[in-house]
């Protein structure tokens, strides 16, 4: 396996994956001009399209050993809160994949989104069209953490072989990094935590930590999971979302983690480039596979094949 083309690429953590690998991306695309400039900056050798991939003409795309993919994910995931997943146009981003792939009938295609992409109501008829196809399909679901990353981050990677049987894939069990390791307690803009204007959830929140932790931990500023308790710094960090989620609280001050912490906790080099505007960068992160992850899936592939 030498080359691959990534589609929906964003900010490129399939292809970093796939390059500390190995495998060279030769052609990656995505919708947003921002992502594909800031993926261009750090995968420069790559071909690089900004266009709606249902418009795609397949003919004028290399073909390549593996097809990398992440479609939408936010017609999907439970963390779109209030606005629960529904049908829309996020969605059927999924059959592009389905029209590259017949296109080209590559080796291998590698699809990444999250859990709750099984439970769609269309999951099975696109599992069809592959095995029409004539791909056997090993979809897992793996945690970022066993891969290395230091965040917990579960997805589900479907793996698609031009064979008789679906490929067995070894697991990641490599040992958990803590986010201690990622916080940087010099850097970023620390406030107090007994300020005029603070939330109480907040504060209830900074209360319930230092109970459990102590005086250093980390929490949500905003959502569930660790909401009510904070978590430890000898664990890995809960999921980096697209928006300014973790909180580190030191003391009696506490700051929302840096840019450079989510990157390091996605697992992204710290000499990846990242847009200059912060929200837009977290947008990207956000939104990311871990390259660890997918390094380890192509790996496995390359492995098991």
């Amino acid at each position: 396996m030498e080359t691959a083309i990534d589609l929906f690429a964003g900010l490129g953590g399939n292809s970093e994956g796939a390059r500390q690998v190995g495998v060279r991306v030769v052609w990656a695309a995505n919708h947003s001009r921002p992502a594909v400039d800031t993926h261009a900056e750090n995968h420069p050798e790559a071909i690089h399209v900004c266009q709606d991939l249902h418009q795609a003409n397949w003919s004028k795309v290399p073909s390549s050993d593996i097809i990398i993919a992440s479609p939408a994910c936010t017609g999907h995931t439970n963390a779109r809160g209030k606005d629960k997943p529904h049908h829309d146009i996020a969605r059927s981003t999924a059959s592009a994949v389905v029209d590259a792939v017949e296109f080209h009938r590559p080796p291998f295609f590698l699809v990444e989104n999250v859990p709750e992409f099984a439970k769609w109501v269309r999951y099975q008829t696109w599992c069809a069209s592959m095995h029409a196809l004539g791909y056997a399909l090993s979809p897992v679901i793996w945690d970022a953490a066993d891969c290395g990353v230091p965040q917990h981050r579960k997805r589900i990677l479907i793996i698609g072989t031009r064979s008789k049987h679906p490929i067995q894939l070894v697991a990641p069990s490599r040992p958990h990094r803590p986010v201690s390791e990622i916080i940087d307690f010099n850097a970023g803009t620390w406030s107090p935590i007994d300020r005029p204007g603070r939330s109480p959830k907040t504060l209830s929140r900074v209360r319930a930590g230092r109970r459990q932790f102590g005086d250093r931990f980390v929490m949500p500023y905003y959502g569930s999971g660790s909401g009510l308790t904070g978590r430890s710094l000898d664990r890995p960090l809960g999921t980096i979302t697209t928006r300014a989620r973790w909180a580190v609280v030191d003391g009696d001050r506490m700051r929302m983690l840096t840019t450079a912490e989510n990157c390091a906790g996605m697992g992204f080099p710290a000499h990846y480039r990242l847009p200059a505007n912060g929200t837009l960068a977290l947008h990207m992160l956000g939104n990311a596979n871990p390259p660890p992850l997918a390094a380890y899936a192509i790996d496995a592939i390359r492995k098991a094949a």
